[in-house]
């Protein structure tokens, strides 16, 4: 074996090495977000929701928007946790394909 050969296998192992350890290192950080990361929802504030609409855009006519029983009740959305007011509006608005 040449000295060449030790070298890349060492730079090897070392990468390798510090890969795991950054991919190890971040479990913590991820656990403590464990139930807004296992739900894949963001936060209201991270997504900037409100509860009114934005120049005419409102969680109702979102694709994301998950009717409450009743037509204009209270709902939940596939994006934003908790519940959200139909006439809300927030960054993740995408609006229903129209029907023609």
């Amino acid at each position: 074996m040449n000295d060449s050969s030790v070298d890349t296998k060492s730079r090897r192992s070392l990468l390798k090495g510090a890969v795991l350890l950054a991919g190890v290192a971040t479990i913590p950080l991820l656990a403590n977000d464990r139930d807004v990361f296992a739900a894949g929802k963001l936060a209201k504030a991270d997504a900037k929701y409100q509860d009114k609409p934005n120049a005419g855009n409102d969680c109702d006519d979102c694709l994301h928007f998950i009717p409450g029983a009743i037509r204009k009740a209270i709902g939940t959305c596939k994006v934003v946790e908790g519940t959200v007011d139909p006439h809300g509006y927030c960054i993740a608005f995408t609006p229903k394909p129209r029907r023609d």
